[in-house]
C-alpha cells in the first residue's frame, strides 16, 4: 500500500510504540500519588516535558498536555475568551479553519459571542486587508490555522501576529498540520497559544498540547490540579512519552521538507502532462512540502478514490473528519470554488513513507485508469 495521506494521520514510528510499551508495563502509577511508584511517574511526566519543550522551542512550564489539538483548540479558545479584558469580547477566525474550529465558532456565536471571520483568497491565502479590519479594540483573540488541513496553503501567522499585538489581543495559532512538517519555535511565534497533536507526526492518537504563554491570562476550561491546574485529568502518561519520542525523532525538517516538496512538483508537473484539465489548488501560494489538492476535470472524488484504492494507494477527499459526505468542503466554497468542481476534490499528502518510486508509479498507473473517464466526461459536456 502506497500511503499518500499523512495529513490525516501518520503511523506511529517503531521507537514511539517501544517507548509507550516500555510506560505501560512498567511506569503505570498515578503521577499525582505521593508513594514512590507515583513519584516515579511524576519523575517521567517531567521528563517527557523538558523533552518535548526542548523540541518546540517553549519553558516547560508553558507546555499543557490535552487529548488532541482538538481540546487544545477549544481550550485556547474558550480560555482566551474569559480571561480577557472587560470590552473584549470578539473572535476573530478564517473561514478555512479546521471544522471543529468552525463549529466551535457556530456555538460561541449561539451562546451571544461576536465572532468574525476573514475570508480568503481564490488561491486560498489569507486576506490580509479584512484581517486588519476584523481586529480592533474589542477583539478578545485571533484563532488562526499555521497551514490548512485541505490546500496545504500556509497562513501568514507573523503578519497576523502584528496586527494583533497592535490591536492588544491575544493570538491563538492551530499549528496541527504544521508541527511536524516545517522548522518551529513556539517563542519565535508570536502567538500567545499554539496547539497541536501527535498523531500528525508519527506519535499515537489520543495526545496533544496546547503551548501557552507564560504569563498570558487564561481561564481553565477543565478544572482540576494537573497541568499546574490548567488542564485537570489524570495525564495519559505512556501517550505524553510516545509524543515526546516522536518529536525527537522529527531530525532536518528544513531537508525532509526540501524532498518532499520536490516530490510534490515532480507528482503535480507529471498529471498535467499526461491527462487533461487537471487543477491543484493552491498552487500559486506557499504551500505544506507534501500537500496536493487537485481534481481532475470535474470527475467525483470518489471515482478517482476508487481507482486509486484499485492500484493500493491511499488517498482522501479532504479532511478525514468530513470526508465520505456529499457536502462540499467549506476550505473550497471559501476560495469561490463551484460546488461541482469541489465535488471532484482528492487530496494526496505525501510523508516521511513517500519516495520518488510511488510518484512514478502513480504516473504510470493512474493516467491509464483516468483518461478514459476524462474523454468521456468531455464529449458529454461538449454534447
Amino acid at each position: 500500500m502506497i500511503y499518500l495521506d499523512h495529513n490525516a494521520t501518520t503511523a506511529p514510528a517503531p521507537a514511539v510504540l517501544e517507548a509507550m510499551l516500555q510506560v505501560l508495563g512498567s511506569v503505570w502509577a498515578n503521577a499525582s500519588s505521593q508513594h514512590a511508584p507515583g513519584q516515579q511517574a511524576r519523575r517521567t511526566l517531567a521528563d517527557a516535558r523538558a523533552r518535548a519543550a526542548q523540541v518546540l522551542g517553549c519553558k516547560p512550564a508553558e507546555l499543557i498536555f490535552t487529548s488532541g489539538a482538538t481540546e487544545a483548540n477549544h481550550m485556547a479558545v474558550r480560555g482566551l475568551l474569559a480571561a480577557a479584558a472587560p470590552g473584549r469580547r470578539r473572535v476573530v477566525f478564517s473561514q478555512v479553519e479546521h471544522a471543529g474550529q468552525l463549529r466551535l465558532a457556530r456555538a460561541l456565536a449561539a451562546q451571544g459571542v461576536p465572532v468574525d471571520t476573514i475570508g480568503v483568497h481564490p488561491d486560498g491565502r489569507l486576506d490580509l486587508e479584512q484581517a486588519a479590519a476584523a481586529i480592533g479594540p474589542e477583539t478578545a483573540l485571533v484563532s488562526l490555522m499555521a497551514a490548512n488541513n485541505e490546500t496545504g496553503v500556509l497562513m501568514p501567522v507573523a503578519e497576523v501576529a502584528a496586527l494583533a499585538h497592535a490591536a492588544g489581543t491575544a493570538l491563538h495559532v492551530d499549528a496541527t498540520q504544521c508541527i511536524g512538517k516545517l522548522p518551529f519555535r513556539f517563542a519565535d511565534s508570536g502567538a500567545a497559544a499554539v496547539s497541536l497533536s501527535a498523531h500528525k507526526f508519527h506519535g499515537p492518537k489520543g495526545v496533544g498540547a496546547l503551548l501557552l504563554r507564560q504569563g498570558q491570562p487564561f481561564v481553565a476550561q477543565t478544572l482540576g490540579s494537573q497541568e499546574r491546574g490548567r488542564r485537570g485529568g489524570t495525564e495519559n502518561l505512556p501517550g505524553i512519552v510516545g509524543m515526546a519520542t516522536a518529536l525527537e525523532l522529527l531530525g532536518d525538517l528544513a531537508a525532509e521538507a526540501a524532498r518532499l516538496r520536490a516530490l510534490r512538483d515532480a507528482l503535480e508537473r507529471g498529471l498535467a502532462a499526461a491527462l487533461p484539465r487537471v487543477h491543484v489548488w493552491g498552487q500559486a501560494a506557499e504551500r505544506l512540502p507534501g500537500t496536493s489538492y487537485l481534481r481532475f476535470g470535474r470527475l467525483e472524488a470518489d471515482v478517482v478514490l476508487q481507482r486509486l484504492e484499485r492500484l493500493g494507494v491511499a488517498a482522501s477527499s479532504g479532511a478525514a473528519c468530513s470526508s465520505g459526505g456529499s457536502e462540499p468542503s467549506h476550505v473550497l466554497r471559501a476560495m469561490g470554488v463551484a460546488p461541482a468542481e469541489a465535488l471532484a476534490a482528492v487530496r494526496l499528502s505525501m510523508g516521511a513513507s513517500s519516495t520518488a518510486q510511488d510518484v512514478d508509479y502513480l504516473l504510470h498507473s493512474l493516467p491509464p485508469l483516468l483518461e478514459p473517464l476524462l474523454r468521456e466526461e468531455q464529449a458529454l459536456a461538449a454534447a
